[in-house]
């Protein structure tokens, strides 16, 4: 059970915290041992004076002087040799047992049995040791060998001094450690909750995100992360712009799927009135030649009704099927097509099927080729021609020509009839779509032909595009010079 939070900011802080922590620790600890090196060395050095004044320490010691040679008797006050008396002092005859710690009247006194035991056993090599007493004082001590009675004498000063000194210096240290430690706190607090705002509008963006109803209708992600957060030179400001630029695309993938659905319902609902129609027919005339079986003429004209509906319902039938294959992305087949031919079998078609039109043909002397699909790119040309045939008066000259050019090859059908209306052009080439608002098939088809056309130029890697105005009406066929594979 975690009874503290572990978020990014507390875990952040309490790094900082520890650091600090650990590098005042270190280094109060490096200056409270110097700060003792340092303290001991003056002792020593004091205690150093004192024994090379009041005995002999190899290689230092001072020779008495003339007139202050005394008794070996070991009976009068200066047995230990010249030197301060310092109140405080430890000097001390090891081997007589004799001195101690000087008073304030300058006499040693006070050291007990142990106490000489404990000083019997400092090394005797002219160097400090400490020593603590049965008191519960320690001394720096050096034993000497006094000028006077030939002995080993201890001189020793208190260490009381340096333990306050190290004892003040741990309690400061300690103070600054605390201090410290609270100020990387707070401070660090403060900085990492700054550092970490960014990253905080980023997450609160992200759970706006996650709350949103995307999965019907018309819905965005209107969020963003706010631009100050999105700066490419530091890590947040790349979490927070390629977060934006993820929502970017989940807008435009959610408009897509939002079109998509658009259009299939729309798909449906048109499929099903251009399906419900020609069946409302055919089920009419089944009626009616139930009910007048003995009527020939009736009954002929009943089946013919029943035979060009049930035609119609097949077309319209294929052509969803082809746009279905086409959508999915089903390959088509890859041959080398004659264009100049195609381009001669549906114009001589339309002469026959529209004669009351001026057809013309605008074709190069040489042939022209294309790789793709014969009965499919047959489909567009006379999709083209018929389209212009229903949609333009009796007398319209229409022209249907190919050239060819370094990037593409060209097929244009073109007439001078009425023209498309602007609202119209820039949804002709949508499933149902009709010159004729009113949904009547006084010219004819499904509103599927335009849109069959675009499919199949798109799958042979092409494009289509259309440009009108009263009198000057062009569809042009734009396909690869070797349609992709």
């Amino acid at each position: 059970m975690r009874l503290v939070p572990r978020t990014l900011t507390w875990r952040l802080v309490m790094t900082a915290v520890a650091l600090v922590a650990a590098v005042s620790v270190l280094l109060a600890a490096v200056t409270t041992l110097a700060m003792r090196e340092y303290l001991n060395a003056r002792l020593d050095a004091q205690v150093l004076g004192i024994a090379q004044r009041g005995g002999e320490v190899p290689g230092l010691a001072p020779r008495a002087r003339p007139g202050e040679e005394h008794s070996r008797d070991g009976h009068d006050a200066d047995d230990f040799g010249p030197g301060p008396r310092g109140f405080g002092t430890l000097v001390a005859d090891l081997p007589r047992r004799k001195g101690g710690i000087v008073n304030e009247s300058g006499n040693p006194t006070g050291l007990t049995v142990k106490d000489f035991d404990q000083l019997n056993q400092v090394p005797r090599d002219g160097a400090a040791h400490t020593v603590r007493l049965n008191r519960g004082a320690d001394y720096r001590v050096i034993v000497a060998t006094s000028a006077n009675t030939g002995n080993p004498v201890a001189f020793g000063v208190p260490t009381d001094e340096v333990d306050r000194s190290i004892a003040w210096l741990l309690a400061l240290s300690s103070v600054l450690v605390l201090f410290g430690v609270g100020l990387a706190a707070v401070a660090g607090t403060a900085l990492v909750r700054r550092q970490l705002k960014p990253l905080r509008a980023v997450a609160g963006t992200a759970h706006d995100v996650s709350t949103l109803p995307l999965d019907s209708g018309d819905q965005s992600t209107q969020v963003r992360v706010p631009t100050e957060f999105t700066d490419p030179g530091n890590e947040v400001g790349q979490v927070g712009s390629a977060l934006n630029t993820l929502l970017d695309h989940v807008d435009a993938a959610l408009a897509a799927r939002h079109r998509s659905e658009q259009q299939v319902r729309q798909f449906v609902a048109d499929a099903s009135h251009e399906l419900r129609t020609p069946l409302s027919t055919i089920h009419g005339y089944a009626e009616l030649s139930r009910r007048t079986p003995d009527d020939a003429a009736a009954l002929s004209t009943a089946m013919t009704k029943v035979e060009t509906e049930a035609d119609r319902m097949s077309a319209l039938v294929e052509d969803l099927l082809l746009l279905a294959r086409l959508d999915s992305g089903r390959p088509l087949e890859r041959a080398t097509v004659d264009l100049t031919r195609l381009l001669l079998e549906a114009l001589t078609d339309a002469r026959v099927v529209a004669p009351e039109h001026r057809w013309r043909l605008d074709l190069p002397d040489q042939p022209i080729t294309v790789i793709g699909d014969e009965q499919r790119l047959h489909q567009v040309i006379t999709n083209l021609t018929s389209n212009a045939r229903r949609h333009t008066p009796a007398g319209t000259t229409v022209t249907v020509g190919a050239t060819t050019t370094p990037e593409a090859v060209l097929i244009r059908v073109h007439d001078d009839g009425p023209g498309i209306s602007p609202e119209l052009q820039p949804v002709i080439f949508e499933r149902f779509t009709r010159g004729d608002s009113s949904r009547t098939r006084a010219s004819g088809g499904a509103g599927l032909g335009l849109s069959l056309v675009k499919a199949i130029v798109g799958a042979h890697g092409g494009r289509i595009e259309v440009r009108s105005a009263p009198g000057d009406t062009t569809f042009t066929v734009m396909l690869p010079p070797q349609a992709p594979s």
